[in-house]
């Protein structure tokens, strides 16, 4: 898997789930994402160029187990962020 260019920008959808992963620390659920209209495809980007990383957990909730995905920011997604941020001008 090749890492993310220096270069390239992240796409609003991008730069809009790592804002949303930046402001948890444990990072959000697969489910939850998918909720908020990020797709499978758009997630596995972000994933696989280490903006982000995907655990699989298994959580128990109403007496029931199950397994859910977390997603979480990476230091490299962090980067992306600040390196995007607006940059304040001075009048």
């Amino acid at each position: 898997m090749e890492s993310r260019s220096h270069n390239a920008r992240l796409s609003s959808k991008a730069r809009r789930a790592l804002e949303l992963l930046a402001v948890d620390q444990r990072g959000l659920t697969e489910t939850l994402l998918r909720t908020y209209g990020f797709t499978l495809r758009m997630l596995a980007s972000i994933v696989s160029t280490r903006l982000a990383t995907a655990q699989r957990q298994t959580v128990n909730a109403g007496g029931k187990t199950m397994e859910v995905v977390r997603i979480r920011i990476t230091e490299t997604g962090r980067a992306a962020l600040a390196a995007e941020a607006p940059v304040a001008v001075q009048n």
